[in-house]
């Protein structure tokens, strides 16, 4: 990619480095951003959501998620997203493969340990009554301590990332059964996405070209050579996966095998309308999109405005 002027781009994190952030690190361990004349700042996970920092101008990227942005984007927030990371969830709702829950309808009266996200109960509801059931159970949040409530059967079932702590539960001999969304009806959606400053990208449009386009050629080599992507993901964050250095290297593999970095055509990034209808439109039908007053939208969001394909590479 052709150097343009000098730019610095902090990127937000949504959580301590993982493989949803490995092609930035790849990008910057192979010195791609500095050929694009990119200087990437690295703004650690704070309290702070990124959607939160983008919209008040102090990050001009960060990862966020289809949820998060569609909430974010209602309530007034103006950020888009330029790429996606991921192209379909690797969330799935788990059980303990030991246990008598068979499918999702079983789920009927049993305690699920949540994050306390407004869309969990809804979407759990829609997956439990289009197999049949009548969507009814207990909810107690717990966030991140989640996973070890179920493993300790103080909870029958959450939804685990199935790449981190789905590949960690198996690296502890922890046997899970997973219900995927999508095979009950719900509409696929980007898990991960790198959403942007919307003033920034119209004030500085090749920046922001230069800086994704380094971005996905990070990406890529992360879907074509999962264990490089991920020893340069190691090596970039000194001291970081000391607890379980195999981890990341195993978390990269189910990424790239199970083709979450690309489209059906192998490309990386793209996004499609009839995706962001999909779940965000589910968010609207739930009443689950507020504006900035905390009052539901009377009128569904302009779902085009979510997303642009605009400032991806445009080469083969």
């Amino acid at each position: 990619m052709t150097p343009g002027p000098p730019a610095t781009v902090r990127l937000a994190l949504d959580w301590t480095p993982n493989t949803d952030h490995t092609g930035f690190f790849v990008a910057q361990h192979e010195g791609w951003y500095a050929q694009a004349g990119i200087t990437m700042k690295i703004l650690p996970y704070s309290n702070t959501a990124p959607e939160q920092l983008l919209a008040a101008h102090q990050a001009e990227c960060g990862i966020s998620f289809q949820d998060s942005m569609t909430f974010a984007v209602a309530a007034g927030a103006k950020i888009t997203s330029v790429m996606a990371i991921l192209q379909r969830t690797a969330s799935e709702i788990a059980v303990l493969a030991d246990s008598s829950i068979q499918r999702p309808r079983d789920l009927d009266g049993k305690t699920y340990a949540g994050f306390g996200y407004p869309n969990e109960e809804p979407t759990l509801k829609y997956v439990i009554r289009h197999d049949g059931g009548t969507g009814t159970f207990k909810t107690v949040t717990l966030d991140s301590t989640a996973y070890e409530a179920l493993y300790n059967k103080r909870a029958d079932f959450t939804i685990p990332f199935t790449a981190w702590e789905g590949v960690e539960a198996q690296e502890r001999g922890i046997k899970l059964r997973y219900f995927a969304f999508t095979d009950y009806g719900f509409p696929d959606f980007y898990q991960v996405v790198l959403a942007c400053d919307s003033d920034w990208l119209s004030r500085d449009p090749d920046a922001a070209r230069r800086f994704v386009g380094a971005t996905v050629r990070g990406f890529e080599l992360a879907a074509k050579d999962p264990d490089a992507a991920a020893q340069m993901l190691i090596e970039e964050n000194p001291g970081a996966f000391d607890a379980n250095p195999a981890l990341p290297k195993a978390s990269a593999e189910s990424l790239a095998s199970g083709n979450y970095y690309v489209d059906s055509n192998g490309k990386v990034g793209t996004q499609t309308l009839e995706k962001w209808k999909g779940y965000s439109g589910f968010l609207f039908e739930q009443d689950l999109l507020v504006d900035g007053a905390g009052k539901p939208l009377k009128s569904p969001p302009d779902y085009s405005a979510l997303f642009t394909n605009d400032f991806l590479p445009t080469g083969p």
